[in-house]
């Protein structure tokens, strides 16, 4: 049947494309290289080193869950190809739509995980630190940041993700004034470093008693959660470490002991704050964690040889351009304002429908490193 061989055809011209992806993530260097820590792990006195031993086994996890990911695109891909044949042999023209969804499905797959080789940066693989800060505008602001941050959660939670609130700061009478959210998985801050930015909300407010139309906030700020095995040198003179109570959504306490930690780089202005962990010490490793991790970002994206290269004037990243707008009233709509990519389907934007978004910019910023 027509349909079948059309179908056939347009499925076929992916193969070489799901070759070439194979090459690119170097999948058959990787099943060497599972080889070769397994072997590792069968050594006598490998499970004595616990710290290089976690390390092995992580690393062997990451490699088999890749392979494992394009070992199951390509099953997908043969499970479409046969469909279609077996449908074309019976004549069944009621399985087109089956045949449709199954090559639509890969497609879909295929480009995702193509656009993954793309993520190359030093630090695109590692876990990522978000922190929002509501704009101007009170209790409207810091609705919308919060609308923001639970966004991004459900994003973290679809990709099955580990997704973590770090710190808060509750809002006037809704919402938050700042959060930091640290989302663990793969590639996670190379998905994320081009959500930086300031993101506009335009609504009829619910707090506005005469129902008009509000424009309001709120930025965020991306950066790539650092490992201790990067080397930071921190001048313990050049922090004010500050220790207060933890307090929950609503104001409540959930900590009597002053346990949460806020830590200030002098030299910068810099300030991280912790204050979900038990205790103060867990705290205080957590807030200089993402001290580091700021300051290697802005030394990369400043292009600076050293960290002692910031200067304070150079701290205020939160507030960038405007990136994106998301649109309730009159019409739905969220838009990004770099490469154009729009969705009508304002809920499911917020309920963390925004792989278009991240994949657009994706292909933008590709797109300029070849033309660069």
């Amino acid at each position: 049947m027509l349909q079948y061989e059309e179908l056939k055809h347009s499925l076929l011209e992916y193969e070489e494309k799901l070759t070439q992806l194979g090459e690119a993530l170097g999948i058959e260097s990787m099943n060497d290289e599972i080889k070769t820590l397994e072997e590792q792990t069968a050594a006598e006195g490998f499970w004595n080193d616990l710290e290089n031993s976690q390390k092995v086994q992580t690393r062997i996890a990451q490699l088999k869950n890749k392979v494992k990911a394009y070992d199951g695109l390509k099953g997908q891909y043969d499970d479409a190809l046969v469909l279609i044949e077996l449908a074309d042999e019976a004549e069944d023209p009621d399985m087109f739509d089956e045949c449709k969804t199954g090559v639509d499905a890969f497609i879909e797959k295929l480009e995702s995980m193509t656009l993954s080789t793309l993520l190359s940066g030093e630090y695109d693989d590692n876990n990522a630190i978000l922190t929002f800060h509501a704009g101007a505008g009170g209790t409207e602001a810091q609705d919308w940041n919060q609308m923001l941050v639970r966004m991004y959660q459900h994003w973290g939670e679809k990709k099955g993700f580990k997704v973590s609130m770090l710190d808060f700061l509750d809002g006037d009478e809704a919402g938050l004034k700042s959060a930091v959210l640290l989302i663990e998985g793969e590639n996670a801050y190379g998905y994320l470093k081009g959500e930086m930015g300031v993101h506009r909300l335009v609504r009829i407010s619910p707090f506005d008693a005469s129902g008009r139309r509000h424009t309001s906030f709120a930025s965020l700020e991306v950066m790539p959660e650092i490992d201790d095995t990067v080397e930071v040198e921190i001048s313990p003179d050049d922090l004010k470490i500050d220790y207060y109570r933890s307090s929950g959504a609503g104001g409540q306490k959930v900590n009597k002991t002053s346990s949460a930690v806020r830590i200030t780089h002098i030299p910068t202005g810099i300030v991280c704050a912790c204050q979900v962990e038990r205790s103060q010490h867990q705290n205080r490793e957590v807030a200089m964690k993402m001290l580091k991790s700021k300051l290697i970002e802005i030394k990369e994206r400043e292009h600076l040889d050293k960290i002692g290269d910031i200067k304070g004037e150079q701290r205020e990243i939160a507030w960038g351009s405007q990136i994106r707008s998301y649109v309730f009233m009159p019409y739905t709509l969220a838009k990004d304002h770099r490469t154009g990519f729009e969705m009508g389907n304002i809920q499911a934007v917020m309920d963390g429908d925004i792989d278009g978004f991240i994949n657009a910019y994706l292909k933008m910023e590709s797109l300029k490193s070849q033309q660069g």
